[in-house]
């Protein structure tokens, strides 16, 4: 087994009540992008992800579509398959909570905490909102005109009366708030992480944790008359594809607890105070950081089906590309704010920053060497302080890009690249190297030659954020396979002067004000 650091990174697993959109994407990109960044990094990485398929509102979707519940999840489960793969995610694992690994697993846990004592058999009768799989008190729901009552999200709530199982969250209150003393970065962002204090801080009832009412889930381990409640399943999926319950294995071991769950503002309660109780009473670690990101709106509009402003992320890879996609997304805003989603802000990224700052940089620079270096990359001479200046900047890089990612502060990462793309374009605007090709030939080779290292340095640097992209520009730098990682990253030495450089081809196109 390698002996690198492991890193083990999941998205939610996403309901299949309903076809992917624009919020499904975002969360798969953001955690393919650190992925791909902590493998560059030298990371042995695992990356999960799937789809949550039990549950009241599966039942009913799948009613509705006038199918039985394992062939509408099956239908279901693989268009979030077939997302994974158009967005290239690298994920490694994907799990779906009808697999029978899932269901041994959810068992365990339960096992697990009856063995502990924190499950025991009561009665529930409270406000139970279908569309969030969740429980509300009294005092959590609002009362409409109609008499409906409405949860904080805005869903309808049912009233239900049924036999269940409950778990002891009560007796977590101190315990959980001592362990949020004890790991200050457990929860990200800061204002997420006050929310979810707050909530403890107020009190904790205990939990129901199974239903009757239907029978789409997990059975409860000698009660087939309960199916296990939704979230503790699902939840369970991130130990489940380590390959949980069996400890004490290499594979469990060596990557649990998890690195990073990535999750949406909505559903943070349910990893950062839920979550940690069940797995602390079942004597398994909790994770070590949960990062909740915001939602996004359309144009200024709140997104949803009853309006048709939902995004589709395949339209939005048909008109941009991917790469392009990509970027917008994780530069847009601050990773843990909302976001407004309007086509005008994104071709001017696309226009500004991709075509206009790093493509020129790319495409000026090449161009030069080809016209005016026969094709191969020349050989530096005397650096100048503005060069090592340049340089220093390119190799100074990965370690404000570790600590941004560190913090899942993306927006902070291209940043600082770009900082340094606008300082490469600032250098051959300075030292005019078309000029030097009569003057001073030699400066001028010395000149390309740094520019061409410096691309190479950003090219590595953006891989995680622009796969496609960053591979064409070292490719058009002849950058080997095997140094395309961070190893790499401030080593001399990767250019090959002399080399002939294949001819240079545009990477980002710009785009017409008619496609905004």
């Amino acid at each position: 087994m390698s002996d690198a650091t492991p890193f083990y990174i999941t998205t939610p697993i996403y309901y299949v009540n309903d076809a992917p959109h624009i919020g499904h994407a975002y969360t798969t990109l953001a955690c393919d992008v650190l992925a791909r960044f902590k493998r560059l990094d030298g990371y042995d990485v695992q990356f999960l992800t799937g789809t949550d398929e039990h549950g009241q509102k599966v039942e009913k979707a799948a009613a509705a579509a006038g199918e039985a519940a394992q062939p509408f999840t099956d239908r279901m489960s693989g268009n979030f398959r077939d997302l994974a793969g158009t967005l290239r995610a690298s994920n490694d694992i994907f799990i779906r909570t009808t697999e029978h690994r899932h269901k041994i697993a959810s068992q365990a846990i339960w096992k697990a905490l009856v063995a502990a004592g924190d499950i025991y058999l009561g009665s529930y009768a409270g406000w139970y909102s279908v569309r969030d799989e969740a429980f509300f008190t009294e005092s959590e729901v609002t009362k409409r005109e109609d008499g409906a009552r409405i949860a904080p999200t805005g869903a309808e709530c049912e009233w239900v009366e049924e036999p269940s199982y409950f778990f002891r969250l009560s007796e977590w209150q101190d315990r959980l708030l001592a362990f949020y003393e004890a790991n200050p970065d457990f929860i990200g962002p800061q204002s997420r992480r006050n929310e979810v204090v707050s909530f403890v801080r107020g009190g904790l009832q205990d939990l129901s944790v199974s239903r009757t009412t239907f029978n789409w889930g997990v059975p409860v381990p000698g009660d087939d008359a309960h199916v296990m409640y939704v979230w503790l399943d699902a939840l369970t999926n991130y130990i489940t594809g380590v390959g949980y319950p069996k400890t004490d294995g290499d594979f469990f071991s060596r990557y649990w607890p998890a690195s990073l769950h990535m999750v949406g503002k909505d559903i943070v309660r349910f990893h950062a105070v839920y979550w940690p109780a069940f797995l602390m009473a079942a004597g398994v670690a909790p994770p070590r950081r949960v990062f909740a990101h915001g939602w996004w709106t359309n144009e200024g509009e709140k997104i949803s089906k009853s309006l048709g402003n939902v995004i589709d992320p395949y339209d939005l890879i048909e008109r941009y590309g991917l790469d392009q996609l990509r970027y917008f997304l994780l530069r847009e805003v601050p990773f843990g704010n909302d976001g407004d989603f309007s086509h005008r802000s994104m071709v001017q990224r696309m226009n500004g920053e991709l075509a206009n700052d790093y493509g020129n940089l790319v495409q000026r620079t090449l161009s030069m060497i080809a016209r005016n270096c026969g094709g191969e990359l020349p050989g530096p001479g005397h650096f100048s302080p503005e060069d090592t200046g340049l340089l220093g900047e390119i190799y100074g890089l990965l370690e404000p890009l570790r600590s941004a990612m560190d913090r899942q502060a993306f927006h902070e990462a291209l940043e600082d690249i770009w900082r340094v793309i606008r300082a490469a374009n600032a250098y051959i605007a300075g030292e005019e190297p078309w000029a030097l090709r009569k003057s001073d030939p030699e400066r001028m080779g010395t000149v390309l030659f740094v520019a061409a290292e410096a691309i190479r340095g950003l090219a590595l640097a953006t891989l995680p954020f622009m796969p496609d992209a960053s591979h064409r520009i070292l490719d058009q730098l002849a950058v080997e396979p095997e140094a395309r990682d961070f190893a790499a990253f401030g080593k001399a030495g990767t250019l090959n002067p002399g080399r002939a450089l294949p001819k240079p081809e545009g990477v980002f196109p710009r785009y017409s004000g008619e496609e905004a």
